[in-house]
């Protein structure tokens, strides 16, 4: 087994690099859905600060005004924010650096060439058409990253790391998406959505990649119940809560070590959310049943920090 340290930074790059790319894609879905809506029932730029848990940092800096620019320079390129773009792809890089003598060299160099290019682009004034070019790149050179890891690393215990950073993150954007943009959006009847609330919950799907294959699995109009279970449960779309979950106890479970808390979580996460089959969402406040979500996924991150990354782990 590889030393403690080498494991975590492999895991936290993960981590990191799919943080980066999940607010990139939030920032440039929650743009189209200000265009779209109304400017009366328009979400503005506030959700944005709430789904990263940044409130107070952001009205330190900036004080009460959410607007647009205020937010994405934030979101984006403050350095001062820890949860920024910057900030977030900096240490996704440090961390890869950290561990490059495990990966292939061309992996470093794209992850190396991605920050110093993204840092360049966000520096300075971002015109909204730039931010959008800006944020698509960053998508799509995270991708590639992905990409060039599962194509030409050897599929051993380091790739696990990486691999379970990159599923326990993703789920963990996917509730706070949901948390924030969700609870105030679900209706007695699903016949009663009107149109706004529609493209609402569109713009869900879209900030997780999951409007086509939505529409290919569900085969219904876009309604907020359906959604739900779509992206909780679903166990064939790579973004939804227990296909992260599946993908993360399979890995857990071939890695050394007597000590299976970390897997016996993951179980019962995935238990949990199967029982919300039975269970209608608007009878449990959507925000507790999201934030119990929440708890056992950060429940499940300090599980494996003390089981694999504690100083004399090996």
């Amino acid at each position: 087994m590889m030393l403690a340290r080498l494991a975590d930074h492999l895991y936290w790059h993960g981590r990191y690099l799919e943080r980066a790319e999940g607010l990139a894609r939030l920032i440039n879905v929650n743009a189209h859905l200000n265009l779209d809506l109304p400017g009366t029932i328009a979400p503005g730029w506030e959700p944005l600060v709430r789904i990263t848990g940044n409130e107070a940092l952001f009205g330190q800096f900036y004080g009460e005004d959410v607007g647009e620019r205020q937010v994405a320079k934030f979101l984006i390129a403050d350095e001062r924010n820890p949860g920024s773009v910057r900030s977030t792809l900096a240490l996704a890089r440090e961390n890869m650096r950290a561990a490059r003598d495990v990966l292939p060299r061309e992996v470093w160099e794209q992850m190396n060439g991605l920050y110093l290019r993204i840092s360049e682009q966000i520096s300075g004034n971002l015109s909204k058409r730039r931010r959008h070019e800006t944020l698509n790149d960053l998508i799509l050179g995270s991708q590639q990253i992905a990409g060039m890891l599962m194509g030409t690393m050897s599929q051993d215990h380091a790739y696990d790391f990486i691999l379970i950073g990159r599923y326990l993150e993703r789920a963990d954007v996917t509730t706070r998406i949901l948390d924030v943009r969700a609870d105030d959006l679900l209706p007695e009847q699903a016949e009663d959505v009107p149109a706004f609330e529609s493209i609402q919950w569109m713009s869900v799907l879209k900030s997780l990649t999951g409007y086509q294959m939505y529409r290919r699995h569900v085969r219904l109009r876009v309604a907020g119940p359906d959604v739900l279970r779509f992206l909780l449960r679903d166990r064939l779309f790579p973004r939804s809560v227990m296909f992260c979950l599946k993908a993360m106890e399979s890995v857990i479970n071939d890695l050394p070590g007597d000590d299976d808390r970390a897997l016996r979580a993951t179980a019962a996460l995935m238990r949990h959310l199967d029982s919300a089959r039975t269970v209608r969402l608007k009878d449990e406040p959507l925000s507790e049943f999201i934030d119990a979500i929440q708890i056992e996924l950060g429940e499940i991150g300090q599980l494996i920090s003390q089981t694999w990354f504690q100083a004399g782990s090996e």
